[in-house]
């Protein structure tokens, strides 16, 4: 198995429910990673701005109801799980992906009752949400 993504590096919520967006790793109350993801997941947080990464634990077939998104599950330090849904018909596919892999994200939080989704995972064509990302085998997917 490859080594875990190291911290989960995400942005605060106080920055988010301010409307803004946190720039560093750690939130007003000195929270990082998994901390953070952890809260949001009992706060049933959503539209959170969040980058981190971990372990792909499951790939799953692509959703293919209106936008086609390529879906895995991720497993973090913590143990909490996400299902990262990428979309397909605005940025390409992760290639070669493998349970036990590596992935890094960039994206939107949405609370789930298994741990969450992220999802804007690639630049938005119209320009309202910040640009995310998919990092996997030394290349970036957006």
């Amino acid at each position: 198995m490859k080594p875990v993504v190291a911290a989960i590096v995400l942005l605060g919520l106080a920055g988010v429910a301010a409307g803004g967006c946190a720039s560093s790793s750690q939130d007003a109350e000195g929270d990082t990673g998994d901390a953070i993801l952890a809260r949001a997941f009992e706060d049933r947080a959503h539209d959170l701005q969040v980058e981190g990464g971990g372990t792909v634990v499951r790939a799953l077939a692509d959703d293919t109801e209106g936008g086609r998104h390529q879906r895995f599950v991720v497993r973090l330090d913590s143990g909490q799980t996400l299902l990262v849904a990428h979309n397909i018909d605005l940025a390409p596919r992760v290639e070669d992906l493998r349970e036990g892999d590596a992935v890094a994200f960039r994206g939107v939080y949405e609370w789930n009752a298994e741990g969450g989704t992220v999802h804007w995972t690639h630049r938005d064509p119209d320009g309202n949400h910040a640009p995310g990302w998919l990092r996997h085998g030394g290349r970036t997917y957006q």
